[in-house]
């Protein structure tokens, strides 16, 4: 059994508590508007914890668009393994989105939007379903061109890493340091390299990532997987299990309510400046390994955003239909319904209304 088959009971205590917290983050959020009040924002109390939030460039503000997202698609994008992207395909169709989504004219002035030359940025990818092969990871010809992008928006490469949990789990994506531009790193923490102290989040105790909590803005590049647990697996989730030291804990109930519980956390939630998900290909089931290479199909696409809620939305309903199309149950019917995007939307995380998310999308 490994560690993402394990499955936990929360006790009804533990789910009151849960309740009571997405109600005072929820009012938190109404009264600021979209964004949930962070400790830095509170009147600070001798009684209070040290806050976790990173402090931006003084003077800057990052652009934020809650319930937008570009989606660029493009035809023949794999190489010939059919797994990974070309280099140009990933350089045309990230340019394309980050310039309509920020109305910018190149990619550096575009990633200008999200990050100052002062800031110190972690891109955290995903690689746990290409461990063996790199099949089903963030692909490291998306990752360069970001990396790319922000040294473009007059970042120091010492200032840059990308991150993932495990050594196997970077080496899906195929980024290792001879791959990256001089002076950018990478790095793993193995579930062990804190940046902080132990804090409270839905009655368990965790640790967060130091290389989350060394950065002052994080670039958040996911996938669209189906999940065993959860339902789905997208930039919520890379997040919230990818930078606790401990994410088993978090795995109980679909993850409902602790994946917004973890991600509303300030080290989180004043770091994350912008979601790129890597869609050149999905897992529509038996996710979140890539257990089942009939699962895993084409879709050669890239999204971005600034709001997690409404993406995970929006790759929910794709994996969906492509359960539906291919003589599935939706997640719903499968009793994997992913109840936590709606969850994090009433905490004021984003927007989860269909209605109300707003998708252009492009075909180069």
């Amino acid at each position: 059994m490994t560690q993402y088959d394990r499955h936990q009971t929360l006790t009804r205590r533990q789910l009151v508590g849960a309740a009571a917290a997405t109600a005072l983050v929820g009012v938190a959020a109404r009264a600021r508007g979209q964004t949930p009040a962070t400790s830095a924002d509170r009147a600070e109390k001798k009684d209070d914890p040290p806050s976790l939030a990173a402090r931006r460039p003084d003077g800057f503000i990052p652009m934020a668009a809650p319930g937008l997202i570009v989606k660029v698609s493009k035809s023949n994008t794999l190489q010939p393994n059919q797994l990974w992207p070309t280099e140009e395909a990933a350089k045309v169709m990230l340019e394309r989105a980050m310039t309509e989504f920020t109305g910018k004219n190149d990619l550096g002035q575009a990633f200008g939007r999200f990050v100052h030359p002062q800031d110190k940025v972690a891109i955290k990818v995903n690689g746990i379903a290409a461990q063996k092969g790199a099949t089903m990871g963030t692909n490291k010809e998306l990752i360069l061109e970001i990396v790319r992008g922000v040294l473009a928006a007059g970042v120091k490469p010492e200032n840059l890493w990308v991150f993932e949990q495990y050594p196997s789990f970077l080496a899906g994506t195929r980024i290792k340091d001879d791959v990256l531009p001089e002076g950018v790193k990478s790095y793993t923490h193995n579930n062990t390299d804190a940046g902080t102290g132990q804090i409270r989040i839905h009655a368990i105790r965790t640790r967060f990532a130091r290389q989350l909590m060394e950065a002052t803005a994080v670039i958040n590049v996911a996938l669209i997987k189906d999940h065993s647990l959860c339902g789905y697996t997208g930039t919520m989730k890379n997040m919230t299990h990818g930078v606790t030291l401990n994410p088993h804990d978090f795995h109980a109930n679909l993850m409902d309510p602790q994946i917004p519980l973890v991600y509303a956390q300030d080290a989180i939630r004043s770091r994350v400046r912008l979601q790129i998900t890597d869609g050149f290909k999905l897992i529509y089931n038996a996710g979140p390994l890539d257990r089942d290479p009939r699962a895993r199909v084409p879709h050669e696409a890239v999204y971005v955003s600034t709001d997690p809620v409404a993406m995970d939305r929006i790759g929910w309903q794709i994996v969906d239909k492509w359960r539906v199309d291919r003589g599935l149950p939706t997640l719903e019917k499968a009793k994997r319904e992913p109840t936590y995007i709606q969850r994090a939307a009433d905490m004021g995380l984003g927007i989860a209304d269909l209605n109300r998310i707003r998708m252009k999308e492009i075909d180069l």
